[in-house]
C-alpha cells in the first residue's frame, strides 16, 4: 500500500493505492491521528485502493464516525464498505 498526502483548498487529501490491511492500516491510523480535528477536513481517496481486510473496515468506520470525508471507491471497495452500515462518502 502507499499513502500520498496533499493539500487542497484546506483539505487533507491523503491518496491511498493497493490494499488496505494487516501493517498497512496501522499505517494509515499512524498517518491521520497526529492530523486531529477537525477530521471534517481530511479526505481519503480510494481510487486506488483495491481491498480492505476486516480491520481496515473497522478503521475506515472509526474514521468516518469522525466525519473523514471518503472518495472515489471503486464498486468493489464500495461494495465492502456497505458492511460498515453507514454511507460515509464525501461530496
Amino acid at each position: 500500500m502507499r499513502i500520498r498526502k496533499a493539500e487542497a483548498d484546506g483539505f487533507v487529501v491523503l491518496r491511498l493505492e493497493g490494499n488496505l490491511s494487516g501493517q498497512w492500516v496501522d499505517e494509515l491510523r499512524r498517518v491521520t491521528e497526529p492530523l486531529g480535528e477537525p477530521a471534517d477536513r481530511l479526505v481519503l481517496d480510494l481510487a486506488e485502493v483495491t481491498f480492505i481486510g476486516a480491520d481496515g473496515l473497522a478503521l475506515i468506520r472509526e474514521l468516518s464516525l469522525r466525519h473523514v470525508i471518503l472518495r472515489n471507491g471503486s464498486l468493489f471497495v464500495t461494495q465492502q464498505l456497505k458492511a460498515i452500515g453507514d454511507k460515509p462518502w464525501g461530496a
